[in-house]
């Protein structure tokens, strides 16, 4: 009996470790996607933020609600946004950069414009409603930016919203909205996350008591983007902020040089925008954000009579976050283009011994955004038709990824050639009838309208009309009607988007705002409009967006207050500047320069003349303080409201034109978005004007490769490939010209030079051919992929054994 027990004990304590141990070992496992993968930064990365959620970030320690620095690479540098191109997957970033700098210039402009207007005992800033609907429309504008907020330093924010409250500031103000998720929303019967419902917030409005809730505290835990820039705790000299001069023209001819400090400039250090570590939006949106931050200046202390301390200084920041999930992650090795920092890097799956990384944009925080491309002197198998996805090899098993995804050795590669001659006349003939709108064409303006389009006459035509000899042409002459414009809608889409964030702003707030509404306390409405906030409005388009050279505010007929046409229109007259140039283009009121019989406005105001169902709809949940001080939240008296805009698809493209005319005397191209308001007895919208953005039509890339017929592209299938042994792809950054592809070879042909590229590159082979077509020395005959027939030149004994045999049979 005794040893009976014994067994079971021994048996019982067996199961016990045994079950332990394979606790043990389920724990100590791999976290990868699959087993025969390594844990690796990506791992490491997801498991940080897995653990981490709403019901425990309140205890989760201070490092566990940050990412590392470098979980987001290749953030845009305003240093070198005119120099390089920006990669696709860093477009989203570097719109959130450019609304951050636009919003810091404009509170920048308007909270000192005081000083360009008469004193009296009242302030000229902004009303509340304005900074919520303006924090509103950053959002709302676009789908990628999660939430925008203004913070200003304690007692540093003046406000008209409160009566004799002149001169005196409130201890905090953050006006802060973020996108909600409206999936169980009661406002939306359908049960269908609209992602067009906002929750704003004063996080300004708390007791002096709560620590906890001070967004200008340590207990705040998650305010590294107050701490980017304040307090502004200047040594020494307090002239340090950099000045900006605007040159204003107004309706009646007169003119006015105004200079006010803003952020740092493009040339300083670090730049006019810091960036914060991937944090967890603890307590608020509970989502892993990542935010862009930039400094608002202004003259402080103010109305003090004694000027001498009253210096700009840095009140406020303007704070524009995304998701970190929809940030796309570069999982290629270090190299030229990806230096680092970058906490992802080598972690991609690609062969190094026979491919390379190449990153892909679309994929957000997830693996696979990359493809493996053949090295140099290697080339892929004959069953394989284009270069291995990453998203492919990130599912495969072990056994798959072990015996595919590699390359083969070309074993016989040509020398580049270092001399080369004129083409046999046979071959020149054989070519130029294959492009025969090289043999007959037309000159000047008459080659847009060639019905085989000959490229370099038509680029040769463009880029010869200058503002010197602009005015020999006609006006249908120096419009591109055809199609010369694809690709602006994709390649300007941010500075399109910068246009749509105005519009909706004020479509908001002259739908959400009334001025005759009557509070309780001594709470006041927001005032009208005033010309100097659609001024700075304007003006912070250009400032903003260095790709946005021209901007303008087009009010219709009497709909602005106390005006009858009111235009603001704020230009540059170079790339990189500090001086900018605004004017009321109410001025010219001749028929013939009218802004509103400009095809844009007469186009969108006929459009939008009667029907706005099609419009997006903006549901808002606004909460604003009890008092001056703060104390609490309390609901707007309109909750929820909402308003109604245009999005990025109503607005209206114009065909490429010189403007002659006008002040760019440039090619250029114009995107304008409509914005609404109540009519007089507030029963319906109605059109109530345009804002329009103009960009550099030498800054769009051409693509001149094939497509589906029905796509709109003037430039398509203008390529020189050969379109036998390979296929065009396009690359980025070449700009208004021709060459901006590369040839590719298809699948069964390879590349047969020894050389660090595997394609041939466009501008070289335009070159090339102009060469073929003038009858000069050329290489364009040699632009061709080899057949992949052999792996090598080195015979098999087998085969010339067999060939030999075979040959003296027959001869006997």
């Amino acid at each position: 009996m005794r040893g009976s027990t014994e067994y079971v004990m021994r048996l019982f304590w067996w199961a016990i470790i045994s079950s332990l141990g394979v606790i043990s070992l389920l724990k100590l496992g791999v976290y990868a996607q699959y087993e025969w993968q390594a844990r690796d930064a990506f791992d490491e990365v997801r498991m940080q933020m897995d653990k981490v959620n709403a019901d425990n970030c309140q205890i989760q320690h201070l490092s566990d609600l940050f990412l590392p620095e470098d979980s987001v690479s290749h953030l845009p540098d305003v240093k070198d946004l005119n120099v390089n191109p920006v990669y696709p997957n860093r477009t989203a970033l570097l719109h959130l950069h450019n609304l951050a700098m636009s919003r810091a210039f404009f509170f920048s402009y308007i909270l000192q414009s005081r000083l360009i207007r008469p004193a009296s005992n009242d302030t000229y800033d902004p009303g509340m409603m304005y900074y919520f609907l303006s924090t509103v429309a950053d959002v709302s504008a676009n789908p990628y930016v999660n939430a925008s907020a203004i913070y200003f330093s304690p007692n540093m924010s003046y406000t008209p919203s409160y009566r004799g409250f002149f001169n005196k500031t409130m201890p905090r103000f953050a006006p802060r909205t973020f996108r909600a998720d409206d999936f169980n929303d009661p406002i939306h019967l359908e049960k269908i996350s609209t992602t067009n419902t906002f929750t704003v917030r004063d996080l300004g409005a708390i007791s002096n008591e709560s620590m906890s809730m001070d967004y200008t505290t340590d207990f705040y835990r998650i305010n590294e983007w107050y701490k980017q820039w304040l307090p502004d705790n200047v040594i020494g000299r307090h002239d340090t902020k950099t000045t900006y001069q605007v040159e204003i023209r107004y309706a009646n001819n007169t003119n006015q040089t105004f200079t006010f400090h803003g952020p740092p400039g493009s040339d300083e250090n670090p730049g006019p925008i810091k960036w914060t570590r991937p944090y967890f939006d603890c307590g608020r949106s509970n989502k892993w954000l990542v935010a862009a931050v930039s400094p608002i200046a202004d003259i402080y202390p103010r109305h003090t009579q004694f000027r001498h301390i009253e210096y700009p200084t840095y009140t406020a920041v303007s704070v524009l976050e995304m998701d970190f999930d929809r940030i796309d992650i570069n999982q290629c090795p270090k190299g030229p283009g990806n230096s680092g920092p970058n906490h992802f890097a080598d972690t991609a799956r690609c062969k190094k011994a026979t491919t390379e990384c190449e990153p892909f944009h679309g994929y957000g925080f997830r693996r696979g955004g990359y493809q493996c491309r053949c090295l140099p002197s290697f080339r892929l198998p004959n069953v394989v038709r284009r270069p291995y996805l990453g998203e492919i090899i990130e599912r495969a098993t072990s056994e798959q990824f072990e015996n595919s995804f590699d390359c083969l050795k070309i074993g016989w590669l040509h020398k580049l050639p270092v001399q080369w001659n004129k083409l046999d006349p046979y071959f020149r003939e054989m070519y130029l009838e294959q492009y025969h709108e090289y043999l007959n064409y037309s000159a000047g303006a008459e080659a847009l309208h060639d019905k085989k389009l000959n490229i370099d006459q038509v680029l040769s035509f463009i880029h010869e009309v200058r503002p010197d000899n602009c005015s020999l042409y006609s006006t249908e002459q120096l419009e591109l009607t055809g199609d010369y414009g694809f690709g602006a809608e994709e390649q300007f889409e941010n500075e399109a988007k910068m246009a749509v964030r105005l519009s909706n702003f004020i479509s908001a707030f002259l739908q959400v705002s009334d001025p005759k509404e009557v509070y309780s306390g001594k709470r006041q409405p927001d005032k009208p409009l005033t010309e100097d906030q659609m001024f700075a409005e304007t003006l912070s388009l250009v400032l903003g967006d260095s790709k946005i050279w021209a901007a303008g505010t087009y009010w219709e007929r009497n709909k602005f207050t106390n005006r009858t046409l009111f235009a603001p229109y704020a230009y540059k007259k170079i790339l990189n500047t500090r001086n900018f140039f605004i004017e009321d283009l109410a001025r010219l009121n001749t028929t013939e320069e009218v802004y509103t019989n400009k095809q844009w406005f007469q186009m969108l105001k006929q459009r939008w003349s009667t029907n706005f169902d099609a419009l997006e709809k903006f549901y808002m949940k606004i909460k604003i303080r009890f008092n001056e001080t703060g104390e609490y939240l309390k609901k707007y008296e309109h909750y929820p409201n909402y308003y109604k805009a245009a999005n990025l698809a109503h607005g209206f493209w114009t065909n490429p034109y010189f403007d002659c005319k006008g002040k760019m005397k440039k090619w250029v191209i114009t995107y304008a978005s409509p914005f609404f308001g109540w009519d007089s007895l507030k029963v319906k919208l109605e059109f109530k004007g345009v804002v329009a953005v103009t960009m550099d039509l030498t800054q769009l890339d051409i693509n001149q490769c094939p497509d589906k017929y029905y796509v709109p592209n003037a430039y398509k299938d203008t390529h020189k490939c050969d379109k036998k042994t390979s296929y065009c792809v396009p690359i980025l950054g070449r700009g208004y010209y021709s060459g901006g592809y590369k040839c590719e070879c298809l699948q069964g042909y390879e590349y047969p030079f020894e050389d660090q590229f595997t394609y041939y590159d466009g501008q070289l082979v335009e070159s090339e051919f102009i060469n073929l077509v003038a009858d000069k020395p050329t290489r364009f005959d040699m632009f061709k992929c080899r057949l992949a027939g052999a792996a090598s030149i080195r015979g098999d004994l087998l085969l010339i054994v067999f060939s030999l045999s075979f040959w003296v049979f027959f001869r006997n």
